[in-house]
């Protein structure tokens, strides 16, 4: 097992992985509009396969909403 920090939080995960199976295993809600940063860095989301998560990575799901006030 190793250590990442999901969203601030420490969680334990099996290696190797990468951030799409990472996605998959965690059954992230909406994976087409979450974006991804791995260590503070935006991973492109062609990117996502070849992107191994490592010890220690800090790996961020962010969900863009529009909206405002009328």
């Amino acid at each position: 097992m190793a250590k990442i920090f999901l969203n601030g939080d420490a969680k334990a995960v099996d290696l190797p992985l990468n951030v799409t199976e990472l996605i998959k295993q965690l059954l992230v809600e909406n994976p087409e509009m979450v974006s991804v940063q791995v260590n503070e860095e935006f991973a492109e989301r062609e990117d996502w396969d070849n992107i191994q998560i490592k010890e220690g990575d800090k790996v961020d799901f962010l969900y863009f909403m529009g909206g405002g006030a009328a």
